[in-house]
């Protein structure tokens, strides 16, 4: 074994890489978001420290005369340190930053350079030292050079898998920060040559250095959050169950990313969105409507009440994430036993794509302003939303934008595409005091067939109903698979 400690130290380097870059987008999304633009820059940061730890590890290895592998154990040490520092970032720096600058692009530079970039950039040092401590002549330096990138990028490859499929969903990234520092602690051990014992007192020192930051990152954290109850990391998203005081109401919420999923009147269970309500409208649009789909099930508020309020009524909810469903079980009440409601752990589009099953109404509620899943934003969606509607069926959906300005694209762009679908498309503000320039929910509905109204339900909605805008337009092109303007 010994005779492959640099092989080794290459290969887990490359892997504890790859793994701080996917806990990278973990840790900050509470903060600033998962959308492309934050993954942009996430990427962007890793892979330049990444190659000044490259050109700069280069430097260190020339000036290493005598192929001293000590040097490498001691860069794994500070890497170690470094990483073990994350968790106190999280909430001294990170979540402190996020509250002053509004840009989030930049928070998200700042916060990746200095909590990510720096193990990176000592990781990325490991490869061209190891070369040279490797190979001293200069007839074999290729090949050498060249098996000690293959094995970095391996460990890359096993990192990111192993982190993305198993690590992340069932540890969580906390415990794989405090694992990660640890392997990193090993390695430099297992690297240092002429150990004695003052060297091993040296190394448990440094070890319980590493233990109390990540104990001390994580009580910072409770500290700074008593009001969550739950820290989860899913295969897809970092959730938050949290408690939230709104006067003498406390309410029972649920964050993925920056934004409130759902959240619920903690003493009734009522659902607490307005906007939630606007889907009621199914039944004054459609008053034969007895089968409904839900993309988009969160804490399952809306479903909640369908089912509670329409006995005689179905409703289906699409989930890409069964841990969401868990959390809405074991948090928000869920009844998944109910005999009028499907669970469907599935991708949104992939169900419109592939479902046989007709429907009367499908809701839409999977949008978190522009960061949208695009593929449920294009024509080519709805075109398939529409062939799962019965006659007369209608498409509600809640989207997230401002209705003038810059900020109303999005509303802009899905009102154009509606119309080329549906045969007739509504637009309703949900909150009427909101000025038009500020980002709020807004309902789109689009109609399959003729509307068939139920007169009796006209006074219990006359308030939603009052709410819609009917002078609504725009000049934007339709939104397709191929171009798709929205989702950032």
């Amino acid at each position: 074994m010994k005779k492959y400690k640099l092989e080794l130290t290459v290969f887990f380097s490359g892997a504890l890489t790859m793994m701080l870059e996917l806990i990278a987008a973990r840790i900050l999304s509470p903060y600033v978001g998962s959308s492309n633009l934050i993954w942009t820059t996430i990427i962007g940061i890793m892979l330049t420290s990444m190659s000044v730890g490259y050109w700069l590890g280069g430097k260190i290895a020339d000036k290493n005369k005598e192929n001293d592998i000590n040097v490498l154990s001691s860069y794994l040490l500070i890497s170690a340190i470094a990483t073990s520092f994350i968790p106190i970032l999280e909430t001294n720096f990170i979540e402190v930053l996020s509250q002053y600058l509004d840009n989030l692009v930049i928070v998200a530079i700042i916060c990746a350079t200095v909590t990510f970039g720096i193990p990176s950039f000592l990781l990325a040092t490991v490869s061209p030292i190891a070369v040279k401590i490797k190979n001293n002549s200069m007839d074999y330096i290729g090949a050498t050079s060249g098996k000690i990138s293959s094995l970095s990028t391996i460990g890359s490859i096993v990192g990111t898998f192993l982190a993305g499929f198993i690590l992340i969903p069932n540890f969580g990234v906390k415990n794989i920060i405090f694992g990660c520092s640890i392997l990193l602690w090993i390695l430099s051990v297992y690297l240092f040559n002429k150990k004695d014992k003052k060297y091993y007192i040296f190394a448990i020192i440094e070890l319980v250095v590493i233990i109390a930051l990540n104990l001390l990152g994580g009580h910072y954290f409770k500290s700074a959050h008593p009001e969550i109850i739950k820290d989860v990391d899913s295969e897809y998203s970092r959730i938050w169950v949290r408690q939230a005081q709104a006067g003498e109401t406390t309410y029972k919420t649920l964050q993925v990313d920056t934004g409130i999923e759902s959240y619920i009147n903690q003493e009734t269970g009522e659902m607490g969105a307005r906007y939630l309500y606007y889907y009621d409208l199914f039944e004054y649009y459609h008053k034969e409507a007895k089968e409904a789909l839900m993309i988009g099930g969160a804490a399952y508020t809306y479903p909640m009440h369908y089912l509670k309020k329409y006995n005689d009524k179905t409703i289906d909810v699409v989930e890409i994430d069964e841990t969401m469903t868990e959390i809405a079980e074991d948090e928000f009440g869920l009844d998944k036993e109910n005999p009028n409601l499907g669970l469907i752990t599935q991708d949104g589009r992939s169900y419109l794509n592939y479902s046989n099953k007709k429907y009367d109404t499908i809701f839409i509620d999977a949008f978190k302003g522009m960061n949208a899943p695009f593929e449920l934003t294009t024509y080519e969606a709805m075109i398939k939303a529409y062939d799962l509607l019965n006659e007369n069926g209608t498409v509600i959906t809640n989207i997230v934008s401002s209705l003038e300005g810059e900020d109303a694209e999005f509303i802009q762009y899905e009102y154009s595409t509606y119309k080329a679908v549906f045969d007739d498309v509504k637009v309703f503000k949900v909150n009427g005091d909101r000025d038009n320039s500020e980002r709020q929910n807004i309902i789109l509905i689009g109609f399959k067939g003729n509307t068939n109204m139920n007169e009796e339900k006209a006074e219990e909605y006359r308030d939603l109903l009052n709410s819609e805008i009917t002078d609504f337009t725009s000049d934007k092109s339709i939104v397709t698979d191929d171009y798709a303007p929205i989702g950032n």
